[in-house]
């Protein structure tokens, strides 16, 4: 099985529909992970109607040829990083209104997807690289396994799970710190340029609701937002309530009797 790693570090869900899918459809996979959002959430420049639009466009053209694709929902990246709740709540409604998306489209084009924010093992520092929001290769190998068992409910995977014997050491707090006195640092700067001041401006935004006891307000916004978004990326109405779990599809004889080749698309 031949297997292409398409995923770039950053990269937002516009940036997959237009750089990834584009070499992936040159693979003609069998199998290919859309796993993608989380890098939006943390730009000031955040919209789920892009993000939507975006990921409509790479699930469905993947599904039109026959791929078998992979979706899941990602934990919030606020609680994630531990940040304040003021400013962490602004990223949650916009994590939760991805993973809406995410849903629904996983729904509309017979995705396989894992609900990946609900597992235990995700509030493991363990299952997390130095940075807080990739996998290490622990938390890889339980999402593995999490991709292995949907496969399963599908007939479309066969044998043993992925094992969990790490091939090298856990990140140690020495890595920790090195990472954050190099490239953390960057990426801290990063972030106070393309994100703070719009997490402020939220911030105290979220702390006036707060305090007039009027936060359901911007939860019932972000709602009409998302739903607003997946109506025209489904070109009807948008769902009210999304079934949990999504039913699963038929399996495909013809991809289930194939050992494919796999790709991986992300940021």
């Amino acid at each position: 099985m031949e297997f292409v790693n398409l995923s770039r570090s950053g990269a937002l869900a516009a940036d997959v529909a237009d750089e990834q899918l584009p070499a992936a459809r040159r693979t003609r996979p069998h199998l290919v992970s859309v796993v993608v959002g989380g890098n939006d959430t943390l730009r000031d420049s955040f919209d789920i109607h892009r993000v939507a639009e975006a990921l409509d466009r790479t699930i469905g053209a993947l599904r039109a040829e026959g791929a078998v694709v992979l979706t899941a929902c990602l934990p919030d990246p606020g609680r994630m990083l531990g940040l304040p709740s003021a400013l962490a709540r602004p990223l949650g409604r916009r994590m939760r209104a991805v993973n809406t998306v995410v849903h629904a489209l996983s729904q509309r084009h017979e995705a396989v997807h894992v609900e990946l924010s609900d597992h235990t093992w995700v509030a493991d520092r363990r299952a997390w690289s130095v940075d807080r929001l990739h996998p290490s290769e622990l938390g890889h190998r339980l999402l593995a396994r999490e991709f292995h068992s949907a496969l399963r409910a599908r007939s479309i995977a066969t044998g043993a799970p992925p094992s969990l014997e790490l091939d090298g050491p856990a990140p140690s707090r020495a890595a920790s710190a090195w990472w954050m006195a190099t490239r953390g640092t960057r990426w801290i700067a990063d972030r106070c340029t393309d994100l703070l001041p719009g997490l402020v401006a939220l911030a105290a935004l979220e702390w006036r609701h707060h305090l007039k006891g009027t936060g359901h307000l911007l939860e019932d916004r972000d709602r009409r937002a998302t739903l607003a978004a997946l109506t025209v990326v489904t070109r009807g109405p948008a769902p009210a309530h999304l079934p949990h779990p999504l039913p699963h599809p038929p399996a495909d004889p013809l991809i289930a009797d194939t050992p494919p080749s796999a790709a991986t698309m992300a940021g």
